[in-house]
């Protein structure tokens, strides 16, 4: 096309046109025809996630992140105008110093844990009586954690362990052609065999994001379809013989003594 037309960069003209309708009303198996159940090009993807572990240490280095961190740079500044902004501003700078400080006081030692982390975080709080909020809290183990695959998993306040959004991953399920029962979470049946034959026994503590669903049918994972046209009419063209490859090259090899040749001055040979 002259134009592409988003992923669409081939023109079929009108005698190709008529010819594919031919084969769709013709229905017959052929050398440009393939017949397939709909459900063989769909599949339905789902969200597989694993657990968020880290290990938090107050070290220098990692003191040294919270400059880094967007939230803890809005602590100095102001939407303020005049005195006011100038108050507020201060204030920021003086809690800022004060986050700074705190970690300071921590052992440094790494934890593996970060329960016992924030059981000790909140202690040395306590006794500098510094009240953190919770997003400020969020910034200081952002600052001084590192991702351990040794370390004890985070939990939420369910006691649910939290996904880590860099081992986040997707599985394509074939949809299968027919009935496909879900379980008690409404995942398909298909989804769950796969999942445990797949992804399982490699990646043991994983597991499926329930909360992603297809909003045609409710289930988990979220259908869609692809035809790849390379796989179903793919013909092999064998590669020239080599005696006329090398016939090739040794013509290109001669035009660049040549070319060289009068680019030096020099007579090729």
């Amino acid at each position: 096309m002259r134009k592409s037309l988003g992923d669409k960069r081939r023109e079929i003209p009108p005698d190709k046109a008529e010819e594919i309708i031919r084969l769709l009303g013709a229905f017959e198996e052929g050398e440009f025809v393939n017949i397939y159940p709909t459900t063989h090009f769909g599949f339905r993807k789902v969200t597989v996630e694993q657990p968020l572990r880290l290990n938090f240490m107050a070290s220098p280095e990692r003191i040294a992140r919270l400059e880094d961190v967007r939230a803890f740079q809005n602590l100095a500044q102001s939407k303020k105008k005049g005195a006011a902004a100038a108050k507020e501003r201060a204030e920021g700078r003086a809690f800022q110093e004060a986050i700074r400080s705190l970690p300071r006081t921590l052992p440094g030692t790494l934890f593996k844990d970060r329960e016992d982390f924030l059981s000790v975080l909140g202690a040395a709080s306590k006794k500098a009586e510094l009240k953190l909020p919770a997003p400020i809290i969020k910034v200081v183990l952002a600052a001084l954690s590192e991702r351990d695959e040794t370390a004890a998993v985070c939990r939420d306040k369910d006691g649910n362990p939290e996904p880590d959004p860099e081992l986040r991953d997707t599985e394509s399920v074939p949809l299968v052609n027919g009935p496909d029962p879900a379980d008690a979470q409404d995942v398909p049946a298909s989804v769950r065999a796969f999942f445990e034959r797949e992804v399982k026994p490699h990646v043991p503590d994983a597991w499926i994001d329930t909360s992603r669903r297809d909003p045609r049918d409710g289930s988990v994972g979220l259908i869609g379809y692809e035809i790849n046209f390379n796989r179903y009419f793919y013909k092999y063209v064998p590669p020239r013989p080599l005696e006329e490859i090398e016939a090739d090259l040794s013509v290109i090899e001669k035009d660049i003594t040549r070319m060289l040749a009068e680019i030096t001055g020099q007579k090729g040979g």
